[in-house]
């Protein structure tokens, strides 16, 4: 049985913060995704996101609390009709973050950490793309482990 949560492998708070930064500069740089951003973002989006992965993959509970729950972050993403290929390029940039960060130097923990991401933008973060007034009250934050996606806690 699996000990060390993704959360740990990924370098912990400090590493995820470190891929939130490289993703965000990637998908900045990205002018497809970019769009994503168009009505701003908040000075502090790189520290969230990480909160929020932080919290995902095993980590304390880093987002909710301080931030908000699942139900504002899929709140943020939906209403937003589907957007495949801008999903299909923030994998990819997530995936070259990273490489970006090192961590695409375990094939193991880089798989997971991408199926993760890829999940949670297809799925979790796409599943009301019609508006946000769909998205259901409390909801958690999904955990994610080495074996995928966690029944609740």
């Amino acid at each position: 049985m699996e000990t060390e949560t993704l959360y740990d492998a990924a370098g912990g708070t400090v590493g995820l913060t470190r891929l939130a930064h490289a993703w965000h500069e990637r998908v900045m740089a990205d002018e497809v995704v970019a769009h994503a951003f168009h009505h701003g973002f908040r000075p502090d989006h790189s520290e969230r996101l990480a909160a929020y992965w932080v919290e995902a993959l095993g980590g304390p509970r880093a987002y909710t609390g301080t931030y908000g729950d699942e139900t504002s972050v899929v709140r943020l993403h939906a209403g937003e009709g589907e957007h495949e290929d801008m999903d299909q390029r923030a994998i990819a940039c997530f995936d070259q973050a990273l490489a970006d960060t090192g961590l695409a130097g375990d094939p193991r923990l880089a798989g997971a950490l991408h199926d993760y991401f890829a999940w949670a933008t297809t799925m979790s973060m796409a599943k009301y793309p019609r508006s946000a007034d769909d998205v259901p009250d409390g909801l958690d934050i999904p955990q994610w482990t080495w074996d995928g996606l966690k029944e609740s806690r």
